[in-house]
């Protein structure tokens, strides 16, 4: 039996592998003390926890804070299902000299704002929620393309040769080798777009205004100095992406168990 005084040493020894217990425990500290510094703050432009709480329980009640959220919820996933295609498909086209130029291009498109964007994407596909859809997908699609596309690059060159000494042929390559290969690396990139999205997803909102959603209603209540709302909604959106960050992590443990077993701190 370990002395409950090694453990609380081993929390702060470097490359220290702890239980899960320990680590709740770790973590509830943190949550506990970030709440007695929020409680206890003189910033006179900081919320208390009371007031977050009482303007949470009235944009919930009398605004639809909830039917809002889902809206916005089932926008991100839209735009994250439609980037996530488009993307892996033009990842996995790098293995094709004739495309790799091309999507070293596309990638580059990460420097640029959906905002300067809106009006030439009014004039394509519309107004309203395609607008608010569309400028998502070119927002999210450009992160998600680098991400994929440094992943297939990265794959190292032995286990290329490893699967010719096999006597694959190359399209078999392409499959065992950089699709299933990457299987693991694919998941976390999509778990990151999906954070990017939300990220992106309250500017994108404001821009269009008119098909509503989460970043419509902050936008709303910043314009009228509304600070204990903007911090309701900011932590309803909190509380959803980190909800949506948990299924994808257990969505890769469950499809990639192998990825776990050979990390450190397991």
């Amino acid at each position: 039996m370990v002395a409950p005084g090694k453990h609380l040493l081993g929390v702060f020894s470097p490359n220290k592998a702890i239980s899960k217990q320990v680590l709740l425990g770790i973590a509830a500290f943190w949550i506990l003390t970030f709440i007695l510094v929020w409680s206890t703050s003189q910033f006179k432009a900081l919320p208390k926890p009371g007031e977050v709480l009482t303007s949470l329980g009235e944009l919930w009640a009398n605004q639809g804070l909830g039917q809002e959220l889902i809206k916005s919820l089932m926008t991100n996933l839209k735009a994250l299902v439609a980037s996530t295609l488009l993307c892996l498909f033009l990842a996995y086209l790098t293995v094709i000299p004739f495309f790799r130029p091309l999507v070293q291009a596309l990638s580059k498109g990460r420097f640029l704002s959906v905002v300067g964007f809106s009006f030439v994407f009014t004039l394509m596909i519309g107004g309203g929620e395609k607008l608010k859809l569309g400028l998502l997908i070119f927002g999210m699609s450009v992160f998600l393309l680098t991400s994929m596309a440094a992943v297939v690059e990265s794959i190292p060159k032995a286990e290329f040769d490893h699967a010719r000494t096999v006597r694959m042929s190359e399209w078999k390559v392409v499959w065992e080798v950089v699709i299933r290969g990457t299987l693991s690396s694919m998941f976390e990139a999509l778990r990151q777009n999906a954070a990017i999205g939300w990220m992106m997803l309250t500017a994108v909102e404001g821009v269009v205004r008119s098909a509503g959603g989460i970043g419509a209603m902050l936008l709303n209540e910043q314009k009228h100095f509304q600070i204990s709302s903007i911090f309701a909604i900011q932590i309803c959106v909190l509380v959803v992406g980190l909800f949506q960050d948990y299924l994808w992590g257990l969505l890769r443990r469950l499809v990639c168990p192998y990825s776990h077993l050979s990390l450190e701190r397991r």
